[in-house]
């Protein structure tokens, strides 16, 4: 499968994730104006820096819950601010450039780049699927573990999705049927929603770095990408378990198997691939990386480090995996959104209106949060209410996270404990909206917004389930 089978697999005509009305746009525009101008000349009778801070980071928190432009520019719009306006210096307004969170970003989007560059996520889609059998449950489970495995190589659940998005058009056409068929809503459907999860369950992800990098800098306790992967496994099986089973029973296919085809769909998924010298060193790398991040327990370098390291080891003499153009093709606003996020809530810190956000939203639960048999729910269901606020789990991962964690820690909370359950509640979703994969694969035109809604309420209830037993029987053993 070569990198044009993969762009043609992309929607002819994609939706663009921050694209709203003009109307919309508009009234959009007024709030985040209007609000954080109400909030900065408000008789609050809190110290100025603490009451600027909040107002700009109103308006940075109804910009990304709005969309009214890309989440990064947004960021450091806030940011300017808080040195502009004098609110903070400008080595705390820019603070967040200088943790390592948004650099364990750019190295991993790096990695992906490589990865993807040189035809190791296809590999590894066509050895899984064009193995696991001929049946059409068969072939969906293959999809299913595809997808999760190339979460370890591709960062972004878009890249995932669109990469995955060709492999399931390639089986769908060999088994002969369309965009209304439940063969294809099934596929498109479980590729979309797992995008959307699987990296939560590892730490590969913006929206999983995002959290790692809040419960270090403000829980103050490192946080290991061995453990998380471990921790979260449970779910991660019960996940792909869970979500094969409803495809299979709530879209019932209407060919069973490909039959004498399989020689056809191999050819389909292998396409033009070639092992050249170059795809053998971005294996190698991609590989290389994951060993070190699932042994840091022993070695213990940092995984920001690790992705970083092996990032530029790409662009050396002699290796020539990645050049000038591809750092030019690749988007970097993600990172400057996490980055400036991290920005938002050190100037919170610092001018004390991260203490008074604290009181005011986690005061009254403290009694719940003291209790683990009742804090597994609350944080789960808190998480996943909190996220219908807020345009992405990134987002609601950098609101909310520094927040719990300076609580956890005023508290005598665990702060990776809370931190973890916390962050997998972002995976829950039931509306487009609320995750960029989602609106993606909602645009290819295989299932109904009633489908995802449907397959949101399942997983999202099965995957608490899985997280009540895991926390409360497997997480002890690991020490959390």
């Amino acid at each position: 499968m070569s990198a044009t089978d993969i762009t043609a697999a992309i929607p002819a005509a994609p939706v663009k994730t921050g694209q709203v009305s003009a109307s919309w746009r508009l009234i959009f525009s007024v709030i985040c104006v209007v609000v954080p101008v109400a909030l900065w000349f408000a008789p609050l009778g809190i110290p100025h820096p603490a009451q600027g801070a909040m107002a700009i980071s109103s308006f940075m928190i109804l910009a990304w819950m709005t969309n009214i432009m890309d989440y990064g520019a947004a960021g450091l719009i806030g940011c300017l601010l808080f040195w502009a306006l004098g609110i903070a210096k400008v080595e705390t307004a820019f603070s967040g450039f200088a943790n390592d969170t948004p650099w364990f970003l750019f190295g991993a989007i790096l990695i992906g780049t490589a990865a993807s560059k040189t035809g190791v996520p296809q590999r590894i889609g066509s050895f899984v699927v064009s193995r696991v059998g001929t049946s059409y449950s068969r072939l969906l489970l293959g999809l299913i573990v595809t997808s999760f495995l190339l979460t370890f190589f591709v960062p972004s659940g878009n890249a995932r999705l669109v990469i995955m998005a060709a492999f399931a058009i390639s089986i769908i056409n060999v088994f002969g049927v369309g965009q209304g068929s439940n063969i294809g809503r099934g596929m498109f459907l479980v590729l979309t929603y797992t995008a959307a999860i699987f990296d939560k369950m590892v730490i590969a992800g913006a929206g999983a770095i995002t959290a790692v990098g809040n419960i270090t800098r403000f829980g103050g306790v490192e946080v290991s990408y061995a453990v998380w992967f471990i921790a979260f496994l449970p779910c991660a099986l019960l996940t792909i378990f869970a979500a094969r089973r409803y495809v299979l029973w709530a879209y019932t296919p209407e060919v069973e198997t490909i039959g004498t085809n399989m020689a056809e769909l191999k050819a389909r998924l292998r396409g033009n691939l070639t092992w050249t010298p170059m795809a053998k060193k971005a294996t190698a790398l991609s590989l290389l990386a994951i060993a070190l991040w699932m042994t840091d327990f022993i070695h213990h370098i940092p995984p920001s480090v690790i992705a970083l390291a092996v990032a530029l080891v790409a662009f050396l003499p002699f290796v020539n995996i990645l050049d000038v153009e591809d750092m030019q093709r690749t988007n970097l606003m993600p990172v400057f959104f996490v980055a400036a996020a991290l920005c938002m809530s050190n100037v919170a810190q610092a001018t004390g209106a991260l203490k008074l956000l604290t009181d005011f939203f986690f005061g009254s639960i403290t009694p719940v949060l003291t209790n683990k048999l009742l804090a597994v729910p609350a944080l789960y269901w808190g998480g996943f209410t909190y996220h219908f606020a807020t345009a992405s789990e990134i987002s609601m991962l950098a609101t909310s996270l520094p927040v719990l964690m300076q609580f956890a820690k005023t508290h005598h909370l665990d702060p990776l404990w809370i931190g973890m359950i916390w962050s997998f509640s972002a995976g829950g979703k039931l509306f487009a909206y609320q995750s960029a994969p989602l609106v993606v694969g909602y645009s290819y035109g295989y299932f109904r917004h009633m489908d995802l809604v449907k397959i949101g309420v399942v997983l999202t209830v099965i995957e608490f389930v899985g997280l009540a037993v895991s926390v409360a029987i497997y997480w002890p053993l690991l020490g959390l």
